[in-house]
């Protein structure tokens, strides 16, 4: 995940933590109402006491969305997914993995585990308030966590795609039909029909002044969203069913020298309009260059680098085999955040050749392409 889709602030269990700016918003007011509430509640407190355990509260809260997203982490790596970052952000959390589960049984196993630890964690917080009765303080902040937490692993229950329950909702009928497309449409549409009516709910709130109603609205506008992108997504899939690498890269694969100053490889990249090249020293593959990294490096030092001090080096290039399928090398390109990777054969002897180059924007070219004929072939 690159820096501008969030703050990193640590890593769990090899995991990068993120926050997105719109978390900031509601880590305050979720603090100032905690804060408010527990002013009435307990009056004799002190300012410092309400604000202190309205901001130990929300930490406590946000961290169980953390445990949450990790719980399904878990689970995914179990499966041998990767789990690239998780992210906390307006409407709660989100884990983003590297593909998508290969079995219907690995989908229903990664989606339980979320609403199982939020399940945990309200049983938790409520044993909290039973082992210390008559405790203010620990009823105050145990309370509203075991009630978020409760409310938490029910609402993500609802067979509501890309909620859990629509993912294992998804998950039942993947294993039923044995068709993870048609699932994927199915649990779609369900996402969509509880994304319409939480927005209707939501407008029907405003009018009555009900802000929390208002809030289950923009949820709503938010998961009919991300079911419309995972349905596209499914779209995708289909679209480039049936293509490898082979089938779009390109054949011509730029070389240059590793002493070449970055200087000139500019002049190159702006000569040729290619944004990526391989790096040879002595006829030997040593690494591979792209616009990217030549951005590293300030304008004006630029004459005094070689290519061969910035580029990624050969043990950190990623490679495509001429017969991997193309979703699969789609999904690699967007989970490390590259443009294009080297398509290599291995001979019989164990040798490797570099025959193409296949870019994003290339795989990207297909799918609208073979789009819009489709359309075209359907409307005839």
């Amino acid at each position: 995940m690159s820096q501008s889709q969030g703050i990193r602030i640590g890593r769990i269990i090899g995991i990068p933590i993120y926050l997105d700016l719109s978390w900031i918003l509601i880590f305050g007011y979720i603090t100032f109402r905690l804060a408010t509430d527990f002013g009435q509640q307990y009056p004799k407190w002190t300012t410092p006491q309400q604000w202190g355990l309205g901001l130990l509260t929300s930490v406590l809260f946000f961290s169980s969305v953390v445990f949450h997203e990790l719980a399904h982490s878990v689970i995914a790596e179990h499966y041998k997914i990767k789990v690239l970052s998780i992210t906390l952000f307006l409407f709660g959390g989100l884990a983003r993995i590297g593909r998508e589960p290969t079995q219907a049984i690995q989908e229903f196993n990664i989606a339980i585990a979320g609403p199982v630890a939020s399940a945990f964690l309200a049983a938790f917080f409520f044993g909290l308030t039973l082992v210390f009765p008559g405790q203010p303080m620990v009823e105050a902040v145990a309370t509203p966590l075991y009630m978020t937490n409760g409310g938490l692993a029910l609402f993500n229950l609802l067979p509501g795609f890309p909620l859990d329950g629509g993912r294992i909702f998804r998950a039942v009928v993947w294993g039923a039909t044995k068709d993870f497309v048609r699932a994927t449409r199915v649990a779609g549409a369900s996402g969509k029909l509880i994304a319409y009516g939480m927005i209707a709910f939501g407008i029907w709130s405003a009018f009555q002044r009900n802000w929390q109603g208002i809030w289950l609205g923009l949820i709503g506008w938010f998961l009919l969203n991300a079911a419309q992108a995972s349905v596209a997504q499914v779209t995708i899939r289909e679209t480039l069913t049936g293509l490898c690498a082979a089938d779009v890269m390109n054949h011509e694969v730029p070389i240059i020298p590793g002493k070449m100053s970055l200087e000139e490889y500019s002049n190159e990249v702006l000569r040729t309009g290619r944004r990526v090249h391989i790096v040879t020293s002595d006829d030997r593959l040593v690494g591979l260059m792209n616009v990217a990294a030549l951005s590293t490096v300030p304008r004006d030092e630029w004459n005094m680098n070689s290519v061969q001090a910035v580029m990624v080096p050969r043990d950190k290039i990623l490679w495509a085999a001429p017969e991997e399928p193309l979703q699969r090398l789609l999904e690699r390109l967007m989970a490390a955040d590259v443009n294009q990777m080297p398509v290599v054969r291995h001979s019989e002897e164990g040798s490797a050749n570099i025959v193409g180059m296949v870019t994003r924007d290339a795989i990207l070219r297909v799918i609208q392409t073979r789009s819009e004929l489709g359309a075209t072939l359907t409307s005839r």
